[in-house]
């Protein structure tokens, strides 16, 4: 990490959707003290699987994807974490070990809290609290939820969900239907919950019906009725 001047939590541009959205004023300073914050180059990891947490980190600007690693040394894409979000709690709060590694998939500003001042807050803070609960339950449902996507859709439905999941996560270019992030066919695959080969089949032939259109890494949703009708979600 490339360690930069910090702003102070209280004028942090993401103050509002992160976990300290409604923490007291008086609670920041101290994060403020012990604070370190720097860019992550693209590639870069924020921390790695099965080290120890010291700390969690909050993202003020810039993508990271979360991976797991395989029996296979494979990594599997978990979920992204974006501007307003805190990896690296669980651990913390569970007293253990990173179970997951983080990657920077662009350049992304990024504040590491030491556990012990991230422990103060929440111990003093019930509005930061129960945000810190919130998430937790909010991470478990998705976490729920693509449990069920796994075993009761076909791989042709979870690929056109994961389209629009990308959209909604990432948004589009200026053109508003090119989704704003690039991603490996491999790494479609992982959050398809399928193999790559099935991927690039799957896309071929939504490219072929006229629902996506395919330069390179970039995916164009062309017609969102139709991947909404083939994944069964209701708009």
């Amino acid at each position: 990490m490339r360690e930069n001047t910090a702003n102070p939590c209280n004028l942090c541009t993401q103050k509002h959707t992160s976990v300290f959205c409604n923490a007291r004023e008086e609670n920041l300073p101290e994060i403020d003290d012990y604070k370190k914050c720097g860019i992550y180059k693209k590639g870069q990891r924020l921390f790695q699987e099965s080290q120890p947490a010291f700390g969690v980190f909050c993202i003020s600007q810039g993508k990271v994807k979360v991976v797991k690693s395989g029996e296979d040394g494979k990594e599997q894409i978990l979920r992204f974490a974006m501007e307003g979000d805190m990896l690296g709690y669980r651990a913390i709060l569970g007293d253990e070990h990173f179970s997951v590694s983080a990657i920077a998939m662009e350049d992304t500003k990024v504040c590491y809290i030491p556990r012990e001042q991230f422990y103060n807050v929440i111990d003093h803070d019930g509005a930061v609290t129960k945000e810190v609960m919130k998430r937790l339950s909010d991470e478990l449902k998705k976490a729920q939820d693509k449990i069920t996507v796994l075993s009761q859709k076909s791989v042709r439905e979870r690929t056109a969900e994961t389209l629009l999941f990308l959209k909604g996560v990432f948004g589009c270019e200026s053109d508003k239907e090119t989704i704003n992030v690039l991603l490996t066919r491999e790494e479609l695959g992982n959050l398809i919950g399928t193999a790559t080969e099935t991927t690039i089949r799957i896309l071929s032939e939504f490219k072929n019906e006229g629902l996506i259109e395919l330069n390179g890494k970039k995916i164009r949703l062309l017609k969102i009725d139709g991947l909404l009708k083939i994944a069964s979600i209701q708009d």
